[in-house]
């Protein structure tokens, strides 16, 4: 007997389902016994094959349109990993819930990586190779961990705990983003300012000084020349800017050069604590999520060996990495380096002596977040007033020399 597909309105929105009739009318009349009015009916063969051939010409269509890999923003690749873990979670084979996401009505890179992700998977690739192969912004750490899952049949825990640490990583790099903006913004605030006193109040006051015969104050004397060599000079001075910066961005892209750089960055007044901090986050959160997956010390040091960003940090850490593998306890290790608060060893030390180290290394990795927090939120309140005070001192200054101006020019008139 045929089997018919019907798609119809419920009470919680549409429902699908099959039945067995002989005819379309015969199945029309069964669902009506069933109080279901179905709004698309068809059999199930000619239904398989018009999604298929839908399905296979959407994959063409977008395999066609792409020309490299894949790239995603941070929010973007968190988002795919909680769909896709809720999907799985909820039952879904992995094929499924690919389609699933590629219905998406949004129009973004995740609903196209989710239908290239889909083809290859169909065609028989891991799903884990899959996503290297599409796009790099998940990055090997996430690659390695479902291949894991794959292996292990435990795909949906270690999605949903990827999901989770991704969540946690945005959070931190939003935590630092936030700490950078507010200051740059003053900064650029107190420049403008300052070049509009510069460049167009003083000169103007000085003009109707000079009509009177009076005499500049010394101090509106220096800003006048600075005023004049920026007017004559301009182009120079860009030029000169621009040249700086590409050749610093050149030093800086040097693979050699990398890791003076990041030293240096470590050792900023204020915001070498806050990156120091971010790592030491990072690095417990990584080791924490890794040891939890199943993976052993040594692999797990490997995968946040390279998960660490900064080029100086990273070099460290290989020397640790070389004690553990000869043999040696974590927090030893890291109390070798030199690069980890006490702190931070005691904690791992206590994992070590529990015999639960991802526990520790969670519970390690949210004091330090907190100590984070903190730090970001210090940075804040120092770094706001003594931007304010700059600021308050150049337009104080500017504002003196102008009111000095225009009461040595009221004093020439009246002379």
């Amino acid at each position: 007997m045929p089997t018919f597909v019907y798609s119809a309105q419920g009470p919680s929105g549409v429902i699908t389902g099959e039945l067995s009739a002989s005819d379309r009318g015969e199945a029309f009349a069964l669902l009506g016994k069933k109080k279901i009015q179905p709004f698309k009916l068809e059999a199930a063969g000619d239904a398989k094959a018009a999604t298929g051939s839908a399905a296979k010409a959407r994959q063409a269509a977008v395999t066609e349109t792409i020309t490299g890999p894949i790239k995603l923003k941070l929010p973007q690749v968190v988002l795919f990993i909680e769909e896709l873990a809720d999907l799985v979670g909820a039952g879904i084979q992995l094929e499924p819930a690919l389609a699933t996401m590629e219905r998406r009505r949004e129009l973004s890179g995740i609903k196209t990586l989710a239908t290239v992700l889909r083809g290859k998977v169909r065609d028989g690739m891991a799903f884990s190779k899959a996503v290297a192969a599409t796009s790099p912004s998940f990055g090997r750490l996430f690659c390695a961990l479902v291949s894991a899952g794959e292996a292990s049949g435990s795909l949906s825990t270690i999605l949903k705990r990827q999901a989770q640490y991704m969540r946690s990583l945005q959070s931190l790099k939003s935590k630092v983003l936030s700490a950078l903006i507010y200051p740059a913004f003053l900064i650029a605030a107190a420049v403008a300012v300052t070049v509009l006193f510069v460049v167009y109040l003083i000169p103007k006051l000085t003009e109707m000084l000079d009509s009177t015969g009076g005499s500049l104050p010394f101090a509106a004397q220096i800003i006048l020349k600075i005023s004049d060599t920026f007017k004559a000079c301009w182009w120079m001075i860009l030029l000169g800017g621009i040249a700086t910066f590409i050749l610093g961005r050149a030093w800086v892209s040097r693979p050699e050069s990398a890791i003076p750089w990041a030293r240096f960055k470590l050792r900023l007044p204020l915001f070498g604590s806050i990156f120091r901090a971010r790592f030491y986050v990072q690095f417990l959160e990584t080791m924490a999520n890794l040891l939890g997956n199943g993976l052993t010390m040594v692999q797990s040091m490997q995968l946040t060996h390279e998960a660490t960003d900064n080029p100086y940090l990273r070099q460290e850490f290989e020397g640790v990495m070389r004690h553990v593998g000869e043999g040696v306890a974590l927090s030893r290790a890291l109390d070798r380096s030199g690069q980890f608060p006490p702190l931070l060893i005691d904690m791992v030390n206590v994992g070590e002596q529990t015999g639960d180290m991802p526990a520790a290394l969670s519970r390690a990795a949210e004091r330090f977040d907190r100590e984070l927090s903190k730090k970001i939120e210090t940075l804040a309140a120092l770094i706001q007033p003594i931007i304010v005070c700059l600021m308050a001192g150049m337009v104080g200054l500017m504002a003196y020399l102008m009111m000095t101006t225009i009461f040595q020019t009221i004093s020439s008139i009246n002379k």
